[in-house]
């Protein structure tokens, strides 16, 4: 090789040498992380720096910050009063002196005020959930926004189409938002029935094709449905027959959802009209959309959280790390897919090693194989530390929640795993509520009395075939 050729060679790849690692370094959070990507970039001359080009670099929070740019805050008209929030250290839990902290934490994080006089009432599984869902459609006077990250237009799906159209029909403004992997993806999406029936539907984020694979990870996986602007639903569960199988509930999969009254309704309509304001182009502004929300009979105090892949990713994350270190005597989690960060398991190991009760149940069999094989892979470092795992029996549970000290919950559509607290746009709801907290509480024991202790040695007894398989499921982790 000539030697001008091979000096310009050597140039070219110490600049690219010099700026993989310098990025890496400015912009890496994990040290660890970015002393790889340093030692990958000069020891692994054009192909470290073109990894780090290719996987390094954070387009997924890049693109999800252009894009909430691209969206306008909606929200009632400046004339029009709204709800008075509650300060933060104004808890009326005088046995409870630990949760204004709390309050307090989420307050740094989160720009909505915490709302006083809310009522939120679970229902289980399909056969509770969506009846109510489709009664709260019908009986809609002016308006019904439902955003929902899959909607099956077959089965139950067929009923919600119909009630959506007759309410459309008869005057109501009904908007629909589905995320564009169901309707790109799904061949029995809703979307197709609706638009024929003259329903507004929009398509979240549709830019999913093979040169721009990483917006596999910019999904919006809410789920709110607001009618009239006075009711909400939120929680965990899909519009997916799956859940629906009224001859025999046991059979159907389980999961968990929340009707919802009170001034906290207004927060699933801001987002619910963003996302659309972002989806569409069409501004859903004023009273119609965000009517003068009074205090229900509910004694809860609420906020809703809204997060997503952009300067909002964090707040999920610290509003699970500050109930974990603010509860005293008990934390109890259902999540159906379990991957925590490291930090988030040091939190619940430092709870339970304080004398905290910190129960989770996990799916015994799980929809995604892979997720399962990676939970296994970080079990034992939390039963090693006094954590109580159960598995819960029978067909596979969707089901999100978290209860601490059976006062403060925490409800929505986020998992506990990369994907939800980093990756898509989701939206939960945070509430103190001692009722709400015994009937969550007695929900929960319910599912223990048919679910299984999983202990240290059972997992630890995994062959070394499956520990290496589950191993190199969890590497994936940030992925799944």
């Amino acid at each position: 090789m000539h030697p001008a050729l091979l000096i310009v060679i050597t140039l070219i790849g110490v600049a690219a040498a010099v700026l993989a690692s310098g990025h890496a370094v400015i912009y890496k959070r994990n040290p660890r992380s970015a002393a790889l990507w340093v030692i990958l970039a000069w020891f692994i001359p054009f192909i470290g720096p073109g990894l780090y080009l290719l996987l390094g670099i954070n387009r997924v929070r890049r693109r999800a910050t252009r894009l909430r740019r691209r969206r306008t805050r909606q929200r009632r008209a400046a004339s029009q009063p709204g709800p008075a929030p509650c300060p933060a250290d104004f808890l009326p839990l005088s046995d409870h002196k630990n949760l204004p902290s709390l309050a307090r934490l989420i307050s740094q994080i989160v720009e909505r005020p915490l709302l006083a006089g809310n009522s939120i009432e679970p229902l289980l599984d399909g056969h509770e959930t969506y009846p109510a869902m489709i009664q709260a459609i019908d009986g809609a006077r002016e308006t019904v926004g439902l955003a929902s990250y899959i909607f099956d237009g077959s089965g139950v799906g067929a009923d919600f189409v119909r009630s959506l159209v007759a309410a459309s029909r008869r005057g109501v403004d009904v908007r629909v938002l589905i995320d564009d992997v169901d309707v790109r993806f799904s061949r029995s999406s809703a979307a197709p029935p609706l638009r024929q029936a003259g329903v507004a539907v929009g398509v979240f984020n549709p830019t999913l094709v093979p040169a721009r694979l990483h917006a596999a990870n910019l999904r919006n996986h809410r789920k709110i449905l607001v009618v009239d602007g006075v009711l909400g639903f939120t929680g965990g569960m899909n519009i997916d027959q799956r859940y629906w199988n009224p001859e025999n509930p046991r059979a159907a999969s389980r999961d968990l959802h929340f009707r919802i009254s009170g001034p906290v309704v207004e927060h699933l309509s801001e987002v619910f009209v963003e996302d659309w304001q972002f989806s569409t182009g069409e501004v859903l502004p004023g009273a119609k959309w965000f009517p003068l929300l009074k205090p229900s009979a509910g004694s809860g105090l609420a906020r809703g959280i809204d997060a997503g892949p952009d300067e909002t990713s964090e707040r999920l994350q610290w509003a699970i790390i500050g109930g974990l270190n603010a509860a005293e005597k008990s934390v109890r989690i259902l999540t159906p897919y379990f991957i925590p960060d490291p930090a988030l398991i040091s939190c619940l190991n430092s709870a339970a090693m304080r004398g905290v009760s910190v129960v989770i149940i996990l799916p015994e069999t799980c929809d995604l194989p892979h997720i399962h094989w990676a939970a296994y892979a970080h079990l034992w470092q939390m039963l090693e530390r006094g954590c109580k795992i159960w598995l819960s029996r029978g067909t596979f549970d969707h089901s999100k929640l978290m209860v601490v000290d059976g006062v403060w919950s925490f409800l929505g559509s986020a998992n506990w795993d990369t994907r939800s607290l980093r990756l898509n746009f989701e939206f939960n709801v945070e509430c103190y509520d001692a009722d709400l907290g015994r009937k969550l509480d007695a929900l929960i024991n319910q599912k223990l009395s048919v679910s299984r202790p999983l202990t240290l040695s059972e997992v630890n007894s995994r062959s070394l075939a499956v520990k290496i398989r589950d191993g190199i499921a969890r590497l994936f982790a940030p992925f799944l």
